[in-house]
């Protein structure tokens, strides 16, 4: 994460001595161990949270475009989470994730494992994108080669739908900015 990137969840880096105090409040005939393992339940628990909070369905399936870090290096990839449901990306079967919103407005996650870091980006397909586009930027992902215009022209950012629940504002995307200018 970056400066001005929002988090959603994250079990990275968790620091007990964060949580100490308010655990040995509320836990204190529990060991230092049985308090730690506490402080993993109740993040877990923000997970759901934050699962509820972004069951916000899309007119479109979401494309989860993947920069991979495995044993043999990185590689691009991609898949399609058909549900069309934000919430449904908010799973991992990895060792540590975080989700969260860049400044540019376009969900995120990063997932360490024993090999590397898996880096994820969630966009939701437009409503006007043809099959042959979704299929061109497809083949274009899974090669390496396409581009940010090749992603903005066949997908939209999630972050707007997200920032309506937490209350969180982006800049508006270049394209956008024009087109209002021009209503003018």
């Amino acid at each position: 994460m970056n400066k001005g990137d929002h988090l959603i969840w994250s079990n990275h880096n968790l620091n007990y001595e964060d949580w100490k105090e308010d655990l040995e409040q509320e836990y204190p005939d529990l060991s230092d161990d049985e308090r730690y393992e506490r402080m993993l339940e109740i993040n877990n628990g923000y997970l759901d949270d934050a699962r509820a909070d972004l069951n916000i369905q899309m007119s479109q399936p979401i494309l989860v475009i993947a920069d991979l870090g495995l044993w043999n290096g990185r590689r691009h990839g991609y898949r399609e989470i058909k549900s069309g449901n934000i919430r449904d990306c908010l799973y991992s079967q990895y060792d540590y994730t975080t989700w969260y919103v860049d400044r540019l407005g376009d969900l995120r996650c990063d997932d360490v494992h024993h090999d590397g870091t898996n880096h994820y980006l969630y966009r939701v397909f437009k409503d006007g994108a043809s099959e042959t586009q979704r299929e061109r930027l497809k083949e274009r992902l899974y090669d390496g080669t396409a581009t940010r215009a090749d992603i903005t022209r066949v997908t939209r950012r999630l972050g707007d739908e997200i920032g309506k629940v937490y209350g969180w504002r982006f800049p508006q995307p270049a394209r956008a900015k024009v087109h209002r200018e021009m209503e003018r």
